[in-house]
């Protein structure tokens, strides 16, 4: 197991209530004996990071983190109720960044879409363990991609 890298949050005056959540899907698929993850941009920054958002309401946390990976990546599949880590981030907004946590939920992808709600705004790509693992920022996720393993789940 690789070692984690943690990152502290400032909650600066929010104080315990300024933590905000976001639910993540790691999509994954075996292709010839190997996984692959599906890595999108994000809207603003076009940095490669896994789909993610909002509490839903009415959903369950999986079920918003499937929901994100159809809006945002354009997959569909299985998605495990377990989840396999959480990563911290800062999400900007305007003149401010909130400090957030995404709990990240495996999903095994069993439909590829053309057409999906964001394809104008994201670019979508599947890729190697090692490659997302590199293009991803945040080291908690990176982590998270190296030690995950689809025969866990």
């Amino acid at each position: 197991m690789k070692s984690l890298q943690t990152q502290e949050i400032e909650l600066g005056t929010g104080g315990k209530t300024g933590l905000r959540t976001q639910f993540a899907a790691l999509c994954y698929r075996i292709k010839d004996d190997k996984v692959q993850f599906c890595i999108v941009t994000s809207r603003r920054s076009k940095r490669w990071i896994v789909p993610k958002g909002w509490p839903m309401n009415g959903e369950t946390p999986m079920d918003a983190a499937a929901t994100e990976a159809y809006e945002e990546a354009g997959v569909r599949g299985k998605i495990y109720p377990r989840p396999i880590g959480v990563f911290s981030y800062y999400k900007v907004r305007s003149e401010d960044e909130l400090p957030c946590m995404a709990v990240v939920y495996p999903l095994k992808v069993k439909k590829v879409l053309k057409r999906w709600p964001e394809d104008k705004e994201r670019e979508r790509k599947w890729v190697s363990r090692k490659k997302a693992a590199a293009m991803v920022d945040d080291d908690e996720l990176k982590a998270i991609i190296l030690n995950f393993e689809p025969s866990t789940v």
